[in-house]
């Protein structure tokens, strides 16, 4: 009897990228949400794939900054990550502003890019409002729309793009982008032709993230920029602070805990806190509290997220002093960044007619062989 061989099928290396805004000490929906899938892709990832996460600065500059706060927060966001678990040794962990191909990359990309497709982007609409407060996208308008902010997801696009991404974890808000992305990595590919296609179409990940509301305001997510601080739970809380936070959440009058989050949002969210802070089902937490008051339940949420978070505040607390390290990580971060997205740009250049070779005789002032 002929026994068949087994077929191994070899999956092809991932490069998975992703990144993330300096606006501030990110809260508790952050963490439990695009923070905590990063390092779970970490730990999942197979030792031929390849990650990297970036601080994206020039993202956060499509809105007023304060230079000073900026700088504080890239270097916050730094720390943060790497108190979280994102080893720089296995991760590619860089500021974005430290590789010029970005920027150059989206320039070229923005040349290809109609017009319409970016008319039809709708997150600036968002973004505006949330940096206004307002209660409706529908109270903001084009009169307060700058170049760069309308401009971004072409910038992101070549944040995907220059690395040859092939899978981009992001929030259901950014998948408009990457279909912006694909396409325009097909035009690319469809109008400056080689032997092989010059990139990768990138596959939108939708990793599975918990949503995580306003404390005061359980129809709306978790923001840093709400007016109210009582609205959030901040990775550098104390434990009296989550506390007192906590135990002011908005809730309701109703007796008995029931997850119900469109007739009970507040307790909804707790319940959902709760949960992933301990890592269970929601409904079951649920069930376990249904003979219970809000009282009991906020002081069981207080002490899982003090617990959840209390080991990140501490890594956190630590390397953010640590100044010396902290540029090394941001060093070694940018230099093997860069050396990923060197030949894409050499390629994409060459493609373009704006490469050819360095001749030999050229000197090394720069200045033209004499004829």
């Amino acid at each position: 009897m002929i026994i068949p061989r087994r077929v191994c099928q070899i999956r092809p290396r991932r490069v998975i990228l992703s990144g993330i805004q300096p606006t501030g000490i990110p809260h508790l929906g952050n963490y439990l949400g695009a923070l905590s899938n990063w390092v779970k892709l970490q730990k999942s990832a197979e030792p031929e794939d390849k990650l990297l996460f970036s601080i994206v600065g020039w993202h956060a500059l499509t809105l007023p900054q304060d230079p000073a706060a900026l700088l504080a927060a890239r270097n916050d966001i730094l720390a943060v990550l790497l108190a979280i678990g994102i080893d720089p040794n296995r991760s590619i962990l860089f500021h974005q502003d430290h590789n010029p191909h970005h920027t150059e990359l989206s320039w070229i990309l923005s040349c290809i890019t109609p017009m319409g497709k970016l008319r039809r982007m709708t997150t600036w609409k968002s973004r505006l409002a949330a940096a206004r407060n307002s209660a409706s996208e529908d109270e903001v308008d084009e009169s307060l729309l700058n170049a760069g902010l309308f401009m971004y997801p072409v910038l992101q696009a070549a944040d995907v793009l220059v690395y040859k991404a092939t899978h981009v974890p992001v929030g259901d808000d950014q998948q408009q982008h990457i279909e912006l992305t694909r396409d325009l990595a097909d035009i690319f590919n469809r109008t400056f032709k080689g032997t092989s296609p010059m990139f990768p179409l990138p596959i939108y990940v939708n990793t599975p993230s918990k949503r995580i509301l306003s404390l005061k305001d359980p129809t709306s997510k978790m923001s840093k920029s709400s007016p109210d601080v009582q609205s959030r739970i901040l990775l550098t809380d104390t434990a009296t602070q989550i506390q007192s936070k906590i135990r002011a959440a908005v809730t309701d009058s109703i007796q008995g805990i029931t997850y119900d989050p469109k007739g009970r949002p507040g307790t909804s969210n707790l319940l959902t806190i709760l949960a992933a802070c301990t890592d269970s089902d929601v409904t079951q937490v649920a069930k376990a509290y249904e003979s219970q008051g809000h009282g009991t339940l906020k002081r069981d949420v207080a002490e899982a997220v003090e617990e959840f978070l209390k080991g990140p505040r501490a890594n956190f607390d630590r390397v953010r002093h640590e100044t010396a390290y902290l540029d090394e990580v941001a060093r070694r971060g940018a230099t093997r960044a860069i050396e990923h997205s060197e030949g894409t740009m050499v390629e994409v250049k060459t493609r373009l007619g704006l490469a050819s070779p360095i001749r030999s005789d050229m000197s090394d002032s720069g200045k033209l062989p004499v004829h």
